[in-house]
């Protein structure tokens, strides 16, 4: 479990295949206090630790995982929101993101105001029920606040703070991104679907 609170930006080194798998070598400022095994979310995907060697870590994505976030379409040089798992005790900053890709979604705009910027998501219109204005969302693992979901998008306010620390500051028009929509309101839909089906 996570928070959706980016604690390093690593870079994407190298990427091996592996059958149909793909070994991604990540280089980062916390790389080197990982430990095989962890658990670790790369932009909001959680991915575990197979090789740790000095500044690197080495992680690998099966055909699951692939087909469910845009990891596929990495490309080496890339910079990648990384975040550890929360601990029991610790402040909830953010919100519960489990790092498990509901869906890609594609990034339509990017607005400059004078102290922040709006990205503007596209997505499947089979999610809409997930989003609610004031929400939550993860977007590349980055707890945001959803603002006004709209046929089949929505929008988000990046501050200054979040765009230098995270890879917001790479992102444009057309790329894609992973989405996660809350946990609890997936749950909700997902009983309430449950209920109506009996009461019919």
């Amino acid at each position: 479990m996570f928070t959706g609170i980016v604690e390093a930006l690593g870079q994407l080194e190298r990427i091996e295949n592996k059958g149909d798998n793909l070994i991604f070598e990540i280089k980062s400022e916390i790389s080197s206090d990982l430990k095989i095994d962890q658990s670790v979310s790369h932009d909001g995907v959680c991915l575990t630790v197979i090789g740790v060697a000095d500044d690197r870590h080495l992680v690998e994505a099966v055909t699951e995982t692939l087909n469910r976030s845009a990891l596929a379409a990495w490309t080496e040089g890339r910079s990648i929101n990384l975040e550890r798992a929360m601990k029991i005790g610790a402040r909830l900053d953010g919100h519960m993101v489990q790092g498990h890709v509901d869906a890609v979604g594609t990034c339509v705009s990017r607005e400059e105001l004078d102290g922040s910027w709006i990205y503007t998501f596209e997505h499947d219109a089979a999610y809409d029920a997930l989003l609610i204005d004031k929400g939550s969302v993860a977007v590349n693992g980055v707890s945001l606040t959803v603002i006004g979901p709209i046929n089949h998008s929505f929008q988000v306010s990046i501050i200054p703070y979040t765009f230098e620390y995270t890879n917001f500051q790479d992102l444009h028009s057309g790329d894609l991104v992973n989405l996660e929509f809350d946990l609890v309101g997936k749950y909700i839909l997902k009983n309430m679907a449950g209920y109506l089906s009996n009461m019919e």
